[in-house]
């Protein structure tokens, strides 16, 4: 390679007694011939060994990279509801990436790949569990609904039919009992719904439900005079969080 890199430029090296300036390219050539031949053979070992290790890490920087993202996308539904956070931070990592690998830096994707790869891979576990910590919660608050909901409907339907009666009268005197047996019969058909969204599964539909009819059972209360049994104390919902 040397030999003919030396007889292409040969003929551009310019003459002792030209004075006229040389262009680029005949600079080049008399560089290269003046460069001694070992010079010259290192120069160009050196150069081939650092394309051939650039090359050698190119395809496992790209595979890694593409692993990484399959993990994501698997986990990715999950995680986007209950560790957003969380996988907002892999995505950073993996865009990180992919920017290092676009600049040709193969060295630095394979060093820093490993640890997003461990963040990528704890992202289902992490959304399982903050998904598992939800459903016990919404466990918790409906079975506090539908242990005192049912009870004060009965305590209210009782009053109702107690203001109901003649010798009720001087007790039921200022209060609309037609429109309290609308609101009464609402809120059964109510319940009913929350039931209805309990048993395929929605529990957020069916706690908003029965947090709704808790409401409009306190203001039908209110207007029957009456103290319904205190509902139980149940834990709030927090929303999700990233994990760790």
């Amino acid at each position: 390679m040397l030999s003919i890199l030396r007889r292409r430029y040969a003929c551009l090296a310019p003459a002792r007694s030209a004075r006229r300036r040389c262009t680029p390219t005949q600079s080049l050539g008399w560089l290269i011939l003046q460069i001694p031949t070992s010079a010259c053979t290192t120069l160009i070992c050196c150069a081939a060994l650092l394309l051939t290790g650039c090359a050698a890490q190119k395809l496992p920087a790209q595979r890694a990279i593409s692993d990484i993202e399959a993990v994501v996308f698997e986990a990715a539904a999950e995680a986007g509801k209950y560790v957003p956070e969380q996988l907002a931070e892999v995505r950073a990592g993996v865009r990180g990436l992919t920017a290092a690998f676009g600049r040709g830096d193969y060295e630095a994707v394979l060093t820093d790949a490993p640890a997003v790869m461990r963040a990528a891979q704890r992202l289902g576990p992490a959304a399982a569990a903050r998904k598992a910590e939800i459903t016990r919660q919404l466990d918790e608050q409906w079975s506090g609904l539908a242990a005192v909901l049912p009870e004060q409907i009965t305590a209210l339907q009782s009053r109702l039919d107690l203001l109901s009666q003649k010798s009720s009268n001087k007790l039921a005197a200022g209060i609309d009992l037609d429109a309290a047996r609308g609101d009464l019969s609402n809120a059964a058909s109510l319940w009913s719904k929350a039931q209805a969204s309990f048993a395929t599964g929605n529990l957020t539909e069916a706690i908003a439900t029965g947090t709704t009819l808790e409401s409009n059972l306190g203001v039908l209360a209110a207007s029957l005079k009456m103290k319904l049994p205190a509902p139980a104390p149940t834990p709030p919902v927090r929303p999700p969080t990233s994990l760790r």
